[in-house]
């Protein structure tokens, strides 16, 4: 049995119309991977919650029709990475890098909208500890992460 939650689309886009246009919303416009997956990333600069949006098309899809495992996995990276990155400093968003990333995959996609979200649950001064998930349209979930990053200091 899958669960399922309330429609991550619409209450991202609730929640940005709720803080008007006074600049909440940082999008991040990231060269190499973001391209060529097509995904979007858009961050709260108030609460420092990520969310990496995609909608799915045939390049998204294995040869079962079925949205690909890696990109599953690329779009967990991602959203738990920034979501590390808002942790260590919302302001400056510092790099940061993957020590770990445990993935589930719990229900298959084969079109529409899926959107990640990630919530940092612990960590210090060089390490985050981020938990995430992956919901389609409808808000069924389809994979969720648990992972490990680390700050990179200039």
């Amino acid at each position: 049995m899958t669960s399922r939650r309330p429609d991550p689309i619409s209450q991202a886009t609730e929640a940005a119309a709720a803080h008007g246009s006074g600049g909440t919303k940082r999008i991040i416009d990231d060269p190499g991977c973001q391209q060529m997956v097509g995904y979007r990333t858009e961050i709260d600069t108030q609460t420092g919650a990520c969310l990496v949006m995609l909608e799915l098309a045939p390049q998204h899809l294995n040869r079962n029709g079925l949205l690909h495992g890696g990109i599953v996995a690329t779009l967990m990276d991602v959203v738990c990475g920034n979501t590390a990155s808002q942790h260590f400093d919302a302001a400056l968003h510092p790099p940061v890098v993957t020590v770990s990333l445990t993935l589930s995959y719990i229900a298959a996609a084969r079109s529409g909208p899926v959107v990640a979200s990630a919530t940092a649950t612990g960590g210090g001064a060089s390490l985050a500890y981020v938990a995430g998930e992956l919901v389609d349209g409808r808000g069924q979930i389809l994979a969720t992460a648990t992972g490990v990053f680390k700050r990179i200091r200039g």
